[in-house]
């Protein structure tokens, strides 16, 4: 049986209920409902790779003392994207674009879906990416 279309996780721990969308699902709204895609993996991540015309507002920082979380988060997805827009979050497994979602939730978006799997699932099925192009030294 298919993964369904959208998934709530009312049930875990997350104080609001964020709707997940598998990856088939992401990449339809992305290229055909026009829903906008923010990628909240860090620079470094995005360098490697990431989805067509994908914006990206990192949700944490790589430290010397392990990952932090963006304080300016919300913030910097504001000044990028209104809270009536469609957006699909998304990140490297699912799980930091679930936790992004919950705080732009309660800050006040009211369209903005993860994606389950992240750009490893993307990547799974095969969908397009930008890669960074090769330097020849």
């Amino acid at each position: 049986m298919a993964p369904p279309y959208e998934t709530s996780a009312a049930g875990s721990e997350s104080p609001v209920p964020v709707v997940t969308v598998d990856v088939a699902a992401a990449s339809d709204l992305i290229t055909s409902a026009g829903h906008r895609y923010v990628d909240v993996r860090t620079e470094e991540e995005m360098n490697k790779g990431h989805l067509r015309n994908s914006l990206n507002v990192p949700f944490m920082f790589v430290t010397p003392q392990g990952r932090e979380k963006n304080p300016l988060f919300v913030e910097q997805f504001s000044s990028l994207v209104s809270k009536e827009e469609h957006v699909v979050v998304g990140c490297q497994s699912g799980k930091r674009s679930e936790l992004a979602c919950v705080d732009l939730l309660e800050a006040g978006f009211k369209n903005v879906k993860n994606m389950g799997g992240g750009y490893a699932a993307w990547l799974d099925n095969g969908f397009p990416i930008n890669t960074p192009p090769h330097t020849m030294y």
